[in-house]
């Protein structure tokens, strides 16, 4: 079973927006798209621009705001290319609190 990590309270993501939050030694995005939240990966695999500040269209696709890459905020797929996904991440909603699946660490090499 996922242990979650609290990051926000609902409300605090507006409709249509996402947020930046660090879980572990990630940055993971969350929106609020037609009153559900979802979770990426927050850097974009291109050039590092935070997706958490790009734009959601009604289709629930975020846009880089740096070179508008477009990547699915369910399942992090890029919309250029399904073959190349970022992560996606679990998110529940407790109460008033917006909860992110928790991120193991990733082994140093």
């Amino acid at each position: 079973m996922s242990e979650f990590v609290t990051v926000a309270k609902v409300g605090s993501i507006p409709e249509g927006e996402g947020a930046t939050f660090t879980l572990g030694d990630r940055l993971v995005a969350v929106f609020n798209h037609n009153g559900k939240y979802s979770a990426i990966d927050d850097l974009c695999p291109h050039m590092g621009a935070s997706l958490g500040a790009g734009q959601v269209d009604d289709e629930g696709k975020v846009s880089c705001p740096w070179h508008a890459w477009r990547f699915d905020i369910c399942d992090g797929t890029w919309c250029d290319n399904p073959t190349l996904k970022i992560d996606a991440y679990e998110v529940r909603v407790v109460g008033d609190e917006i909860q992110v699946a928790k991120i193991e660490s990733k082994p140093q090499d």
